[in-house]
C-alpha cells in the first residue's frame, strides 16, 4: 500500500483543513478536493518530505543536505501518541495528514525558467524514491507543479499537501 498525495493551494490553514479534511477538521464530513472547490493536482506517490523536496533542490540548484525548509504538519493537530495505542476515534487513525509547504518552495517552483525544466526533470527522473514511467512523465510532473505553484503565488495562497496513508 502506498501513500497518495494531493497538492492544492489555499489562503490559510483553516480553509486548507476545511477543503482537505472536512469542516473544522471533521474527517467524517469531508469531501473531495474537487467537491470542495480547490485548485489541486493528484500526485499519487510524490510525497512532500522527500520526493517534492528533491524537485525543489534541483530547481534551486543546491544539494539536498543544504535544504533547510521542510513541510509543516497542519492536521492532525493533536500530538502523535508516542508509545501508546491509537484510539479508534483519533484523527491519527484516519491515515490523513495535511502539511503546508514552505512558501519559498512555492516561489522556487513558480519561478523556474522554462529553459531549466529539461535539466531539472532529468535530475528528478533519476531519484530512487519514485519510479516515473519515463522522462516525459517526470517533465510533465515538473510542469504541473510549476503551474500549481504559479497559480498559488498569483492568488496570494500557500501550497498544501494532503497525504493518505
Amino acid at each position: 500500500m502506498g501513500v497518495l498525495c494531493d497538492y492544492f493551494h489555499a489562503t490559510d490553514h483553516t480553509l486548507a483543513v476545511n477543503q482537505a479534511i472536512g469542516p473544522d477538521g471533521d474527517w467524517l464530513q469531508g469531501t473531495s478536493l474537487e467537491e470542495a472547490g480547490a485548485d489541486w493536482i493528484d500526485a499519487k506517490g510524490l510525497d512532500p518530505n522527500v520526493v517534492l523536496a528533491q524537485l525543489v533542490v534541483y530547481a534551486e540548484g543546491v544539494g539536498f543536505a543544504e535544504q533547510q525548509d521542510k513541510p509543516e504538519l497542519i492536521w492532525p493537530t493533536q500530538p502523535y501518541p508516542q508509545g501508546e495505542p491509537i484510539e479508534p476515534d483519533s484523527p491519527w487513525e484516519t491515515g490523513l495528514l495535511l502539511q503546508k509547504l514552505p512558501d519559498r518552495w512555492r516561489d522556487i517552483l513558480a519561478s523556474l525558467p522554462e529553459d531549466a525544466v529539461p535539466m531539472v526533470a532529468a535530475q528528478w527522473y533519476e531519484i530512487q524514491e519514485i519510479d516515473f514511467a519515463d522522462y516525459l512523465d517526470a517533465k510533465n510532473a515538473v510542469e504541473t507543479f510549476m503551474a500549481l505553484a504559479a497559480r498559488a503565488r498569483a492568488a496570494g495562497a500557500h501550497l498544501y499537501c494532503r497525504c493518505s496513508v
